[in-house]
Protein backbone atom coordinates (compact mmCIF):
# COMPACT_ATOMS: atom_id res chain seq x y z
CA UNK A 1 0.00 0.00 0.00
CA UNK A 2 1.22 3.51 -0.80
CA UNK A 3 1.81 6.06 1.93
CA UNK A 4 0.16 9.47 1.70
CA UNK A 5 2.56 12.24 0.67
CA UNK A 6 2.99 14.77 3.47
CA UNK A 7 6.02 16.67 2.19
CA UNK A 8 4.77 19.90 0.57
CA UNK A 9 7.59 19.94 -1.96
CA UNK A 10 6.68 16.43 -3.15
CA UNK A 11 2.99 17.31 -3.23
CA UNK A 12 3.69 20.24 -5.57
CA UNK A 13 5.86 18.03 -7.77
CA UNK A 14 3.08 15.42 -7.86
CA UNK A 15 0.54 18.09 -8.90
CA UNK A 16 2.90 19.25 -11.67
CA UNK A 17 3.18 15.65 -12.89
CA UNK A 18 -0.62 15.31 -12.91
CA UNK A 19 -0.88 18.59 -14.84
CA UNK A 20 1.56 17.33 -17.48
CA UNK A 21 -0.30 14.01 -17.77
CA UNK A 22 -3.62 15.87 -18.12
CA UNK A 23 -2.14 18.09 -20.82
CA UNK A 24 -0.86 15.10 -22.81
CA UNK A 25 -4.20 13.31 -22.40
CA UNK A 26 -6.13 16.40 -23.51
CA UNK A 27 -3.89 16.87 -26.54
CA UNK A 28 -4.48 13.21 -27.45
CA UNK A 29 -8.25 13.59 -27.15
CA UNK A 30 -8.18 16.80 -29.21
CA UNK A 31 -6.01 15.05 -31.83
CA UNK A 32 -8.44 12.13 -32.09
CA UNK A 33 -11.41 14.50 -32.34
CA UNK A 34 -9.69 16.61 -35.02
CA UNK A 35 -8.83 13.48 -37.00
CA UNK A 36 -12.45 12.35 -36.78
CA UNK A 37 -13.67 15.82 -37.81
CA UNK A 38 -11.41 15.81 -40.85
CA UNK A 39 -12.33 12.27 -41.84
CA UNK A 40 -16.08 12.23 -40.99
CA UNK A 41 -17.02 15.88 -40.56
CA UNK A 42 -18.21 17.80 -37.52
CA UNK A 43 -21.31 15.65 -37.06
CA UNK A 44 -19.14 12.53 -36.95
CA UNK A 45 -16.91 14.14 -34.34
CA UNK A 46 -19.74 15.30 -32.07
CA UNK A 47 -21.49 11.92 -32.23
CA UNK A 48 -18.54 10.18 -30.53
CA UNK A 49 -18.62 9.51 -26.78
CA UNK A 50 -15.11 10.99 -26.64
CA UNK A 51 -16.65 14.38 -27.52
CA UNK A 52 -18.96 14.14 -24.51
CA UNK A 53 -16.06 13.24 -22.22
CA UNK A 54 -14.03 16.15 -23.59
CA UNK A 55 -16.88 18.64 -23.10
CA UNK A 56 -17.64 17.41 -19.56
CA UNK A 57 -13.95 17.67 -18.67
CA UNK A 58 -13.81 21.22 -20.02
CA UNK A 59 -16.92 22.22 -18.05
CA UNK A 60 -15.67 20.70 -14.79
CA UNK A 61 -12.26 22.33 -15.26
CA UNK A 62 -13.95 25.67 -15.86
CA UNK A 63 -15.98 25.40 -12.65
CA UNK A 64 -12.89 24.38 -10.68
CA UNK A 65 -10.99 27.37 -12.08
CA UNK A 66 -13.84 29.66 -10.95
CA UNK A 67 -13.22 28.76 -7.31
CA UNK A 68 -9.54 29.66 -7.70
CA UNK A 69 -10.44 32.96 -9.40
CA UNK A 70 -12.77 33.91 -6.55
CA UNK A 71 -10.03 33.27 -4.00
CA UNK A 72 -7.71 35.53 -6.03
CA UNK A 73 -10.21 38.43 -6.28
CA UNK A 74 -9.86 41.70 -4.41
CA UNK A 75 -10.92 41.06 -0.79
CA UNK A 76 -12.45 44.55 -0.49
CA UNK A 77 -15.19 43.59 -2.95
CA UNK A 78 -18.43 43.12 -0.98
CA UNK A 79 -21.59 41.41 -2.14
CA UNK A 80 -24.56 43.75 -2.29
CA UNK A 81 -27.89 42.54 -0.94
CA UNK A 82 -30.39 41.86 -3.69
CA UNK A 83 -27.81 41.97 -6.47
CA UNK A 84 -28.35 38.28 -7.24
CA UNK A 85 -32.05 38.65 -8.04
CA UNK A 86 -31.48 41.82 -10.07
CA UNK A 87 -28.88 40.04 -12.17
CA UNK A 88 -31.10 36.96 -12.62
CA UNK A 89 -33.91 39.23 -13.81
CA UNK A 90 -31.55 40.94 -16.28
CA UNK A 91 -30.42 37.53 -17.57
CA UNK A 92 -34.06 36.46 -17.88
CA UNK A 93 -35.00 39.59 -19.84
CA UNK A 94 -32.05 39.17 -22.20
CA UNK A 95 -32.85 35.52 -22.86
CA UNK A 96 -36.55 36.30 -23.42
CA UNK A 97 -35.47 38.94 -25.93
CA UNK A 98 -33.15 36.48 -27.70
CA UNK A 99 -35.87 33.84 -27.71
CA UNK A 100 -38.30 36.35 -29.23
CA UNK A 101 -35.76 37.27 -31.91
CA UNK A 102 -35.39 33.58 -32.76
CA UNK A 103 -39.17 33.28 -33.26
CA UNK A 104 -39.05 36.14 -35.79
CA UNK A 105 -36.72 34.10 -37.99
CA UNK A 106 -38.54 32.55 -40.96
CA UNK A 107 -36.95 29.12 -40.41
CA UNK A 108 -37.98 28.76 -36.77
CA UNK A 109 -41.08 29.09 -34.65
CA UNK A 110 -42.07 29.79 -31.05
CA UNK A 111 -40.89 26.34 -29.93
CA UNK A 112 -37.38 27.00 -31.22
CA UNK A 113 -37.29 30.41 -29.55
CA UNK A 114 -38.42 28.91 -26.25
CA UNK A 115 -35.80 26.15 -26.41
CA UNK A 116 -32.94 28.49 -27.37
CA UNK A 117 -33.95 31.07 -24.74
CA UNK A 118 -34.26 28.38 -22.06
CA UNK A 119 -30.90 26.84 -22.88
CA UNK A 120 -29.16 30.23 -22.89
CA UNK A 121 -30.86 31.13 -19.60
CA UNK A 122 -29.77 27.91 -17.88
CA UNK A 123 -26.25 28.07 -19.32
CA UNK A 124 -25.90 31.62 -18.00
CA UNK A 125 -27.67 31.10 -14.68
CA UNK A 126 -25.64 28.07 -13.56
CA UNK A 127 -22.17 29.71 -13.71
CA UNK A 128 -23.47 33.00 -12.31
CA UNK A 129 -25.13 31.21 -9.37
CA UNK A 130 -21.97 29.24 -8.67
CA UNK A 131 -19.79 32.37 -8.74
CA UNK A 132 -22.27 34.20 -6.50
CA UNK A 133 -22.20 31.29 -4.05
CA UNK A 134 -18.38 31.23 -4.02
CA UNK A 135 -18.17 35.01 -3.52
CA UNK A 136 -20.71 34.90 -0.69
CA UNK A 137 -18.90 32.01 0.99
CA UNK A 138 -15.53 33.77 0.59
CA UNK A 139 -17.02 36.99 1.97
CA UNK A 140 -18.42 35.17 5.01
CA UNK A 141 -15.10 33.42 5.60
CA UNK A 142 -13.17 36.70 5.53
CA UNK A 143 -15.72 38.34 7.87
CA UNK A 144 -15.24 35.57 10.43
CA UNK A 145 -11.45 36.05 10.48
Amino acid sequence: MMKKITDERLMIKNLKNIRIAFLIQSLGVIGILLYTAIKHGISGMTSQPLWLVFMLTAIVLGYLQMSISIEHENPDKKIKKGSYFKTVMIILLITIGLGFLITLSPESGPKDGFVVGGVIFMCTLAPYSYIYYLRKKHSEDTDEE
